[in-house]
């Protein structure tokens, strides 16, 4: 695993406009960097990356089947006693998921460790899956990278081939909802949209804060139409803690992603694996908080936190590092594994996160976010990555719910 500084397409920003990449740039701020991309094997990617998802995807959906039997393990968990049976219900009756995200620390030598499950709310989807590969293909046919570069990307046909999947699983109609003003969060929704479209399946895109509530406790359109499946690029756990929230249960609503993700959503899902897998070479050891002093070696992160917020890193040499943002509630503390460090040609250091997709039950390619902390912001920025040295990798086997 190599970060290779490369010259940018000149009209990069004009492809990415063209491609509907409307978030390419964030306030001002460079968002997608393709001055340098990271390059690793075959071997690499199969052995260490590919294969490990696999089976850390695999090992916490059996847990998802313990968790839903024990009211203590939801206790733990803080999933609010209201919506336990509803969560539980939902796993019941497999209701259908379509992907998430974990987030993996790795130097290209050592096995790597998972930071977290993005399982609810995913985001860096159409950048890992749509644009990056156009990045490739742009590279390859320029003669900047060799002509046989290749990446590990089969995001957008295992997507388009999961809503295949899904069209009859669905209630109709089915809608896709992100909050308005969140230009990533609505570029997310209609790729998604795009991609169920190809599929042959039809949804229509509304805003969050758009959606209504019936008399008789049903969620409606803007016309009053009752939603069978709703796709919500929205926290689950905020809707849960809201009062429009309070009518999900009884709603007859199905969620995508559904609500059994409650048990995959929160970072408590990292103690309870190292518990029953302890040892084991892809995770890191963790425990829930207790409120004592953060010892040398660990890491705090609450229960419900997203892109870096909340985050207390107390490394091995005594050094210290800190995220603010909106978030508190209980925590997980977790050991310190810090992200490996990249030299830039700006004399700065760059630490990459992996975020490892998996769409129903396949591992199917990764984005590297970087950041110049160890704690990857939301302010990183998504860089590509190739596969500099053979074949594309083999397609993993199907395991869908």
């Amino acid at each position: 695993m190599k970060r290779i500084a490369i010259a940018e397409r000149a009209d990069w920003r004009a492809r990415a406009e063209d491609a509907g990449f409307a978030f390419h740039t964030l306030d001002d701020a460079r968002y997608w960097d393709e001055r340098a991309y990271y390059a690793f094997t075959l071997r690499q990617i199969e052995d260490d990356l590919e294969d490990p998802t696999a089976e850390l995807h695999a090992m916490a959906l059996d847990l998802v089947d313990e968790v839903v039997r024990s009211e203590a393990l939801m206790t733990r968990l803080a999933i609010p006693e209201p919506f336990r049976d509803w969560v539980a219900d939902s796993w019941r009756a497999r209701h259908p998921h379509l992907y998430g995200r974990m987030d993996l620390a790795y130097d290209g030598r050592a096995p790597a460790r998972l930071y977290e499950f993005n399982y609810d709310t995913p985001t860096s989807l159409y950048e890992a899956s749509f644009f990056q590969w156009q990045w490739l293909e742009d590279q390859c046919a320029a003669g900047v990278l060799p002509a046989d570069s290749d990446q590990f990307n089969g995001i957008h046909e295992a997507l388009v081939a999961r809503f295949g999947e899904l069209m009859a699983r669905l209630p109709p109609p089915l809608c896709f909802a992100a909050v308005a003003a969140s230009a990533e969060d609505r570029g997310t929704v209609d790729y998604l949209r795009d991609c169920a479209a190809q599929a042959g399946l039809r949804g229509e895109a509304i805003a969050i804060e758009d959606i209504g509530l019936s008399a008789d406790g049903r969620f409606t359109t803007l016309d009053d139409r009752v939603i069978g499946t709703l796709f919500k690029l929205y926290p689950l756990e905020d809707l849960m803690a809201e009062s429009f929230g309070q009518a999900l249960p009884a709603s007859g609503l199905q969620l995508l992603e559904p609500a059994w993700k409650a048990v995959l959503s929160n970072k408590g899902i990292l103690p309870l694996l190292w518990e029953r897998h302890a040892g084991h070479p892809n995770l890191l050891e963790a425990r829930f908080d207790d409120g004592a002093d953060l010892p040398a070696g660990w890491v705090r992160k609450p229960l419900f936190s997203r892109e870096g917020a909340n985050i207390a890193m107390h490394l091995d040499d005594g050094s210290r590092e800190e995220s603010a943002g909106p978030y508190g509630g209980p925590a997980i503390v977790q050991r310190a594994h810090p992200l490996p460090g990249f030299d830039a040609p700006d004399g700065g250091r760059r630490y990459p996160l992996i975020g490892s997709w998996v769409v129903g039950d396949r591992a199917c390619g990764i984005g590297l976010r970087e950041d110049d902390s160890r704690i990857t912001r939301d302010s990183a920025c998504f860089v590509p990555h190739a596969i500099v040295d053979g074949p594309a990798p083999s397609e993993p086997v199907r395991i869908y719910l």
